[in-house]
């Protein structure tokens, strides 16, 4: 171009990004002092990202940034690249110490991403989310007080396993001192890439902030030229150059650098910039040229050691080093550590993307047998997976499955589940085509592998391809009756069995029974075998079980085999399945016992997973007895025991609930939503979402918040997961093999109908639900759906809801009620029967007994609810004297938990009393001469209550609430219903 020189270079100066770094500075202090916050920055290939996070990190003082990039080809099975980089620069920069300060107990599971720091723990479950937690404690640990920022370069690489550790830091780190900068590539998120769902997400936190850099204006173009070049561009060669290099840094460097003159309309410069960027190469050394292609190959994770290019090239040492200075003068290559990086992503795709099919192969079955020859030479966590990638690349089909082989065993032993699954997926991709496929992979037949791929993607959330996996194997499996098949068919079916229970389908019990049936007694994980199929088996209806055991003979059986090859961890997995069964059982005793025998064997073998069940369980049947504060203590003290220690991470959306559900029957009724809130994305899949929010629904209800519990509108997961629900048909919710599963399905549908006055749906749905569900096998969430299908009975009259009156009776009749919560729900049910039958003497007995079972429980709301249905029907039945105080009382407590429909439904209740309560005046003297029956028949006439509506309520017949709007319309000189109602409004009677 005029006035150009040809000296390839860089910007000595950044133009155009002046506002986004004092941007990233502010975000820096404020991330530093008040709260941890991640910064997306998005642009296109070349728009300077790099160059922008660099020049920031520039400004930082040392040792505050660390940077770790995802893998520039994107190598599959290597897992959390850029966060293994950031843990060993966190090493380099504070030593070992470092760890040993965080976690006197061992380096744990930080082992798994640092081989260097030791073997990581055996047979431990849920130790990704020890893993996550660790990572996280540590980061908080360098930030110190004075505040660390982390670059993750390259986001759109990055393999499934950083994307949900990125995603588990920042949502979870809640103190101020750390800064997240993450880059990608707009132009690289086509429709399926799972960071362009991912984004939208991660933008909806309050601590994430989205930074896209747009390409540079003409006017910064100029500067931009001028700056690398030294000269100034005519008006007609800026404008073609701003054209043809659509603002794009790295692009204006090319043209800047190719010096050619366009600007009269020649066409003799590629279409595409790739090309342009390759003719910077032009001019190099043969021996340069060569070595930039080798490194090209090399450098698959980003970076490439000085030792390692040199060997690879076959080059003598002198003329290598002579090549890779020409390559570092021409700033192709630079200098990182003690090896190279490519001046940008674009131009090492470029340079490799234009190898040769011969020496693409040659060169990248070279490096593969580098890492045989210098192992040394990459990282151990980085070998087979590498070496996978070369072998394939360069077409070594047996080496490239047995690397894949081993690239998998090292994604397993990380708990990389997804990275496991695709490698294995891979290995089974080039089977038929290898035919000692056996020796390479330790002798695995490729139905083990199909197993070991199965239990992955089981692991990885993706049981919909973990049954796939298992129907293949099962189909393939040979016949052979000896004990190696027979274990391996036995664990495919549980796989699958497990698969289905996840999927919510049926066919899981069968997948089970057959499971127990075929894995020989003798062979190795039958111990395990047995405590998976006791624990998936304990919440089943038992006439659906066809496995010649109960979950409680299974759990025993699952003892003695643990006890005897000495298991502990079997062992203390089968001890809490066997005290669980017990507790749901009502034998509260024995049951506990176990449970917490369970517990010390978890402590005492250190795993932490199994002692979060243990306590979670014990919670649990605790909160369904009544003894909410000790469950609440349990839960509250392992959680901040494990937060000391780094393991809150082991805690699932179980116990999360646990906590939710004992805040709700508390009243708890804004600590029950804080705590889904702050919850919701540990859930693992969209069933899981929607019963942690069933707490969460029946709070916001309780509050009066309708509008969020119908729509969502409050809750950024709530309209998701409210869709989930309805996804899931109501009758189908009733075959969830599951019980458990069903009854919360259940209840949510029954609250959701009810709340929203579709009472005769509710009608007809509690209908199907006591016909289809044995509630007396899982009596804890059952008794929660009597109390709500008896409410949707109360509510109708007449010969539809006759049937399902009568079918509640015997349901309720033959349903066992362990402990004071039970019984409690117990006597509502029978009160609201007697409502629905008209025996108004034996309705006010059977609420008396009602709020006497709530008042020996903690449960306040429902206690208070009890009160005022008593109070209502002791109205109805002319002792004011009792209404008085049961309202009085339930007034108190709604207003003190904050439930205000059940504080507006008392007001109401104190007004047709003639009293006054706390907070609201006296109620007004009744009008033109109206009785007090028809001052209360006015009442709810005012709120739309229909005759038979009325009649209910006050206990009277359809008839004789109809007498009484007659003389009620006739004594206030009013036409009709409404007129009615607005003259009721004015008397501030409503």
């Amino acid at each position: 171009m005029d006035g150009m020189s040809n000296q390839a270079g860089t910007s000595p100066v950044v133009i155009g990004r002046e506002e986004q770094l004092r941007f990233l500075a502010e975000h820096a202090e404020r991330s530093y002092s008040e709260s941890s916050g991640t910064v997306l920055v998005g642009g296109d290939a070349g728009v300077g990202k790099t160059r922008l996070v660099t020049e920031f990190a520039g400004t930082r003082p040392a040792g505050t940034v660390f940077v770790g990039g995802c893998l520039q080809l994107g190598v599959d099975g290597l897992a959390y690249a850029p966060f293994t980089a950031l843990l060993r620069q966190f090493l380099r920069e504070h030593g070992r110490a470092i760890v040993e300060e965080s976690f006197p107990g061992g380096a744990g599971e930080l082992s798994r991403l640092l081989p260097e720091l030791g073997d990581p723990p055996e047979g431990r479950q849920e130790a990704r989310g020890l893993l996550f937690e660790q990572v996280l404690r540590l980061v908080q640990r360098v930030a110190g007080e004075h505040g660390v920022t982390l670059v993750l370069e390259d986001l759109h690489w990055a393999d499934g396993a950083t994307r949900d550790l990125l995603v588990y830091l920042v949502r979870n780190l809640d103190l101020p001192g750390v800064q997240i900068i993450a880059t990608y590539r707009s132009d690289d998120l086509h429709r399926a890439h799972p960071l362009r769902r991912l984004l939208p997400e991660l933008e909806r936190l309050p601590e994430v902030t989205r930074l896209e850099l747009a390409p540079l204006t003409r006017e910064e173009v100029a500067a931009q030229v001028t700056a690398i070049t030294g000269a100034t561009l005519t008006s007609a060669s800026l404008d073609d150059l701003y054209e043809r290099s659509d603002g794009i840094p790295l692009f204006v460097e090319a043209l800047a650098a190719s010096g050619e003159n366009h600007a009269t309309g020649s066409d003799t410069v590629p279409d595409h910039f790739r090309e342009l960027l390759l003719s910077a190469l032009h001019g190099l050394s043969d021996a340069a040229v060569a070595v930039l292609r080798v490194a090209s190959v090399g450098a698959v994770s980003g970076e490439i050691g000085h030792e390692t290019l040199v060997r690879a090239c076959d080059l003598a040492e002198p003329e290598a080093e002579s090549a890779l200075h020409t390559l570092v003068d021409a700033n192709l290559l630079r200098v990182h550590g003690t090896g190279y990086r490519f001046r940008h992503a674009l131009l090492r795709e470029a340079v490799h993307d234009g190898l040769l099919p011969g020496p693409h192969a040659r060169l990248h079955l070279r490096f593969a047998r580098l890492v045989d020859e210098s192992p040394e030479s990459v990282p151990a966590d980085r070998r087979a997976a590498e070496q996978a990638h070369h072998y394939q690349a360069a077409h070594d089909l047996p080496r490239a499955l047995q690397a894949a082989w081993w690239a998998a065993e090292r994604a397993g032993a990380s708990l990389a589940h997804a990275e496991q699954l695709t490698m294995l997926e891979r290995v089974l991709g080039l089977w038929d085509q290898v035919p000692d496929a056996v020796e390479r992979v330790a002798g695995r037949s490729r139905e083990e592998v199909l197993s070991s791929a199965a239990l992955a993607a089981l692991a990885a959330g993706r049981p919909r391809r973990a049954w796939e996996l298992c129907d293949e194997a099962l189909a393939a499996l040979p016949a052979a009756d000896d004990d190696r098949t027979r274990t391996v068919r036995a664990v495919l079916l549980r796989c699958r069995g497990q698969a289905r229970t996840h999927c919510v389908d049926r066919g899981a019990v069968e997948d089970l029974a057959q499971a127990l049936r075929t894995h020989p007694p003798h062979m190795p994980g039958y111990g395990v075998m047995l405590s998976i199929l006791a624990r998936e088996t304990m919440f089943r209806p038992r006439e659906q079980l066809h496995l010649g055991a109960s979950s409680t003979d299974l759990a025993q059986r699952a003892l003695d085999v643990a006890e005897r090859t000495g298991d502990r961890s079997a062992e203390a997995a089968a001890l809490v399945t066997l005290g669980s069964v017990r507790m749901s059982r009502g034998d509260r005793r024995e049951g506990r016992a176990i449970i917490e025998r369970s517990i010390r064997v978890s402590r005492e073998i250190g795993d932490t997973a199994m002692e979060a069940r243990g306590v979670n369980n014990l919670a649990h049947f605790l909160r369904e007895r009544g003894e909410h504060q000790e469950g609440l203590e349990l839960l509250d003290r392992l959680l901040s025991d494990h937060r000391a220690w780094g393991r809150s991470g082991v805690h699932s959306s179980f116990m999360h609930q646990n906590r939710a559900e004992i805040h709700f029957e508390l009243g708890r009724l804004d600590s029950t939503r804080s705590i889904v809130d702050e919850t919701l994305h540990r859930s693992a899949s969209p069933m899981h979402r929607v019963f942690l929010l069933v707490p969460w629904n029946r709070a916001a209800i309780a509050q009066g918040d309708l509008a969020a519990a119908r729509s969502g509108a409050a809750h950024d997961d709530l309209a998701a997961a409210r869709s989930g629900i309805a996804r899931v048909d109501r009758t189908a919710v009733l075959s969830m093999e599951r019980l458990d599963q069903a009854q919360q399905a259940v209840t949510a549908w029954l609250d959701l109908l009810l709340t929203e006055g579709d009472d005769a749906t509710a009608l007809d749905y509690s209908t199907q639900v006591l016909d289809r569900l044995p509630l007396a096998d899982s009596p804890g969430y059952g008794w929660a759906v009597l109390d709500l299908v008896s409410e949707a009975v109360r509510r109708r009259d007449g010969d539809p809801a006759r049937p399902v009156r009568s079918r509640l009776g015997e349901v309720s009749a033959g349903m066992p009620a362990h402990g004071p919560v039970q019984n409690a729900t117990r006597s509502t049910v029978r009160a609201r029967l007697a409502e629905a039958s008209g025996a108004h003497e034996r309705a006010l007995e059977a609420w008396g007994e009602a709020v006497t079972g709530w008042e020996r429980t903690p449960m306040v709301l429902h206690l208070a609810r009890a009160r005022l249905s008593a109070a209502r029907t002791a109205l109805a039945a002319g002792d004011g004297s009792t209404a008085r105080t049961w309202a009085g009382q339930a007034h108190a407590a709604a207003v003190e938990c904050g439930a205000q429909p059940l504080e507006r439904a008392a007001v109401g209740l104190a007004r047709r009393l003639g009293v006054a309560l706390d907070g609201h005046a006296s109620p007004p003297t009744a009008p033109a001469g109206l009785t007090a029956r028809e001052t209360e028949v006015l009442g709810l006439l005012a709120v739309g209550g229909t005759n038979a509506e009325i009649a209910r309520e006050l206990f009277i017949t359809p008839k004789t609430a109809s007498v009484h709007v007659s003389n009620i319309l006739a004594k206030l000189g009013v036409a009709n219903r409404t007129a009615a109602g607005a003259r009721a409004r004015e008397l501030g009677l409503v």
